[in-house]
């Protein structure tokens, strides 16, 4: 397992409508920022993808990191047939050996039986270009996809594993966590804390930095370990909104060398 950041890590950095920083992170920043960080892999997701991106861009990008020695993972959204084959194409362009996408069809969380017929015609690509896909929790449920997972099973079909986006189902880290660790292939470490509004109807769910709010991290290591699985940790942050843009965005940078000191006590690469 090797530690590293991406593009979720800087969300108010690279900023999205609503919240458009004067100088936005851009990609070679963010190579940067991995380097002086000293962490080993960057992962770009769709908030700052480089799929699409100018090719001149693009080659000065990946040449940097192939300079930095930096390993790339890419980031995209939607589990249609044509784009995943579009982007593996770009995945194994790019030196990359992992595909990271939310399984959406046409913004839609698909069943398990089609997602299972998607990730069948889908494989047979992933197996040439020796790229493993690995697919996000997000709002679809985790029986369903472990289901389509199981009815496939290819080593070059997984999980991004992230420890907050199920409860929006609502579904619990640890049940998450438990269900689809054997096919995890990324892990995405985000911390968080829930507490109960005032008036005690309803809860708010904030980010913290790893190893500062509710997520079990050793206990979620040592399960992926028991597991087998074979993944990269991508720090990612919910910074809560401040003030200003400005001390948001200075609270993220600030979380992010947080979490990644607080993670390298717990991951030897």
């Amino acid at each position: 397992m090797k530690l590293g950041i991406g593009t979720y890590t800087y969300m108010w950095s690279i900023g999205f409508p609503g919240a458009e920083p004067e100088v936005p992170m851009r990609a070679l920043d963010l190579l940067e920022k991995a380097v002086k960080m000293g962490v080993k892999v960057v992962q770009f997701g769709p908030n700052l993808p480089l799929f699409g991106m100018p090719p001149a861009e693009l080659d000065e990008v990946l040449s940097a990191s192939r300079e930095m020695d930096l390993e790339l993972e890419i980031g995209t959204r939607g589990a249609e047939t044509p784009h995943l084959r579009r982007l593996i194409d770009f995945t194994l362009r790019c030196g990359a050996s992992l595909l990271r996408t939310v399984p959406e069809i046409d913004g839609r969380v698909p069943a398990s039986g089609e997602l299972t017929e998607l990730l069948r015609a889908i494989e047979p690509q992933l197996r040439q270009a020796g790229v493993r896909l690995a697919m996000e929790n997000s709002l679809m449920p985790a029986s369903a996809m472990s289901e389509a997972l199981s009815a496939v099973n290819s080593e070059y079909l997984g999980i991004t594993l992230d420890t907050v986006n199920s409860l929006a189902i609502p579904e619990g880290t640890e049940q998450v966590a438990a269900a689809l660790a054997p096919w995890t292939c990324c892990l995405h470490v985000k911390d968080f804390a829930v507490s109960r509004e005032w008036h005690m109807m309803g809860f708010r769910v904030e980010g913290r930095p790893a190893g500062q709010g509710q997520l079990n991290v050793p206990r979620l290591l040592e399960l992926l370990q028991s597991a087998g699985a074979k993944c990269n940790a991508i720090v990612e942050l919910w910074p809560p909104q401040q003030a200003s843009l400005r001390e948001t965005i200075a609270m993220e940078h600030q979380w992010a060398e947080e979490s990644v000191t607080y993670l390298r006590t717990l991951i030897k690469e």
